[in-house]
């Protein structure tokens, strides 16, 4: 039985502030950095001790992962990021107060944005930042749906992350809101309309168990 364990990054600065994020690079608040600690002790307590570990290259992510690693005494396992685990790149919502973009483009406009499976934001410009070096500028979001998400994280989970089932007893992966519930949504065929009521709390370890010799397919 091979376990899988999401992790959402503790609150960010942005996350209090209620500002559209995605792509851009923030720290965890005090609080989020108390959130990631416990969500490591609360590894610790349910055995779940993660062999090796999966998380996007933003910094909120990245301090999670290192934080909750650090409580559980597992901070000497490997590592593997990926852009493909990045939240979901919100265009030209970026950067602005969701209250100040629902109240200009209306509720329902607003929640589709939000919640639209195949809706994307308004188009902004592609990331520059050099961690995205390697990426042709094509290839680089500049607004993404879920459904957008979906297909550039789904490549990681079966060449990196399904491998890794096969090879480990546990993971863990770090990640983000949007993205991990496009992965949940693969995990457990949720409908294109019901993920929309799909919430992942902050820092609360959520366990997929996975039979042997199937570890695409939760138990």
């Amino acid at each position: 039985m091979a376990r899988l364990v999401l992790l959402r990054h503790g609150e960010s600065a942005w996350n209090v502030a209620d500002v559209f994020t995605g792509w851009i690079d923030v720290r965890l608040s005090d609080r989020g950095k108390q959130q990631a600690h416990k969500a490591g002790q609360l590894l610790a307590t349910r055995g779940q001790l993660p062999d090796v570990v999966h998380t996007s290259v933003q910094t909120r992510a990245i301090q999670s992962a290192d934080l909750a690693l650090g409580a559980c005494g597992r901070s000497w396992i490997p590592v593997r990021r990926s852009w493909r685990l990045n939240s979901n790149h919100y265009g030209a919502l970026q950067g602005r107060g969701k209250a100040e973009v629902r109240t200009e483009a209306g509720e329902e406009q607003y929640m589709r944005w939000r919640r639209g499976y195949r809706v994307r934001p308004p188009q902004g410009e592609p990331d520059h930042d050099r961690r995205y070096a390697a990426l042709p500028p094509e290839a680089r979001p500049r607004g993404e749906s879920l459904h957008d998400v979906t297909l550039r994280l789904l490549p990681y989970w079966y060449d990196a992350i399904v491998p890794d089932l096969r090879r480990y007893d546990c993971l863990l992966v770090v990640s983000h809101g949007n993205t991990l519930r496009a992965l949940i949504k693969h995990l457990e065929t949720v409908s294109d309309d019901a993920v929309s009521g799909l919430e992942v709390p902050n820092a609360t370890p959520l366990l997929y168990e996975f039979p042997a010799g199937q570890p695409g397919q939760p138990g």
